[in-house]
């Protein structure tokens, strides 16, 4: 996997040592109830770029959003993630409750060389999304920064102006974790070890057509679950109940099944295209008894809720003889504890396997691995941060929040 090239200077490539780095972070983490961190993931994965640039004397001055606040919510401060960030790194790390402006000029200047700064949430600036030019010259100019680092591959996929517009104002790299997410995504699409399996789950084909598309190009097999599972076993003519079924993705499916037929070949086709054999059904998704079933006795009120027992153990089988696995999208509701066993057994069956170069795709399918795993997902070669960013990644999609860089 090692021989992927990053195509973009890494904070590796340009003299940092003693300078102030302007850090481009993704602490977008879930809160609970009461304000406080539920998962702290993104922010242990930006720990290594962190102690690099502390190796280097670097002065840190940290940004990053949260949430989707509507100017200034308190709620959504970034104070928690910094408070957090200061006990994984055993060191003070300073919080400044504004993005820009005089305090921030004061608070950068006054902190020592080798310090962590981090400043208050962008997103409470309207400049951020509107990826404004002056706003990202202004972050630039009162942080005194000399570089730009950008770490927050969670999101790379959008043009806000600490991802996009302030490149124009800093020499802008890589991070260690960007450059990690991109070479092993990449890696595993473009110069897998085979077999390569994809499994894919979550809700809707529609959110991941461009990544089947390309699966059916470079994968060996398949695996479908999730709700995904429903709108294709219905194009293929299973009655699936009263379960969540995408309407106008007949066209869609017919491209797919016609790309992967002229792959396989028409025989193949079912072992290219793994769908479920069996079914976990129940009356609501606030079902608490699972039932598996197989297709043809799933009845009419019924809901698709997860792949049956028989199919997670043909997933298994199929997993267990792959060298590269990518998973995207959990295989049921997986939230809910009787519908996650199909998730939880192909986890396991990866988890147990080290020959097999497991990678985790973000968002929902990471959510579930990280609370699933005993090791907070170091069980599998990679748990990607980013949710759209590595299916876009995955996809063939250009990442504004990497193209911006310097090049290599």
């Amino acid at each position: 996997m090692g021989g992927m090239k990053f195509y973009k200077k890494t904070l590796r490539d340009v003299p940092l040592e003693g300078k102030t780095v302007l850090v481009r972070v993704d602490y977008n983490v879930p809160l609970t109830k009461d304000g406080k961190i539920d998962d702290d993931f993104r922010i242990r994965a930006s720990l290594p770029t962190i102690r690099y640039l502390l190796k280097d004397g670097c002065k840190l001055v940290l940004v990053a959003h949260l949430g989707r606040p509507n100017g200034i919510d308190p709620t959504l401060s970034l104070e928690p993630a910094a408070q957090r960030l200061a006990e994984l790194l055993g060191e003070p790390v300073r919080f400044v409750d504004k993005t820009i402006g005089e305090k921030v000029r004061m608070a950068v200047k006054r902190a020592p060389r080798r310090s962590v700064t981090v400043l208050e949430n962008t997103r409470f600036n309207d400049g951020e999304k509107a990826n404004n030019e002056s706003f990202a010259r202004q972050l630039a100019k009162d942080t005194g920064a000399h570089y730009f680092v950008q770490d927050a591959f969670g999101n790379v996929h959008r043009e806000d102006a600490s991802m996009a517009a302030i490149t124009l104002f800093l020499p802008s790299v890589a991070g260690l974790l960007v450059e990690k997410e991109y070479t092993t995504i990449v890696g595993a699409m473009k110069h897998p070890k085979r077999p390569l399996v994809a499994m894919l789950g979550g809700a809707k084909v529609s959110d991941k057509i461009a990544v089947i598309e390309r699966f059916v190009e470079n994968a060996d097999r398949i695996l479908i679950g999730g709700a995904m599972a429903n709108t294709i076993l219905a194009y293929n003519g299973v009655a699936v109940g009263v379960s969540k079924v995408e309407k106008d993705q007949k066209d869609v499916l017919d491209a797919l099944y016609k790309k992967a037929r002229e792959k396989v070949g028409d025989e193949n086709i079912d072992d290219f295209l793994v769908l479920p054999i069996d079914v976990a059904v129940g009356k609501s998704t606030e079902e608490t008894t699972r039932k598996s079933v197989m297709l043809a006795d799933i009845a009419d009120d019924d809901m698709c809720l997860d792949i049956g027992d028989a199919t997670a153990d043909k997933f298994v089988d199929i997993v267990n003889h792959a060298k590269t696995v990518v998973w995207n999208g959990p295989l049921g509701l997986a939230e809910a504890k009787p519908f996650a066993r199909g998730s939880e057994h192909v986890a396991a069956a990866l988890a147990a396997n080290h020959e097999i170069e497991s990678i985790v795709g973000g968002g929902d399918t990471a959510d579930f691995v990280i609370h699933w795993d005993k090791k907070n997902g170091s069980s599998f070669s990679h748990v990607s941060t980013g949710g759209g960013a590595s299916l876009e990644l995955m996809a063939g999609e250009k990442l504004p929040g990497i193209e911006h860089l310097l090049d290599a």
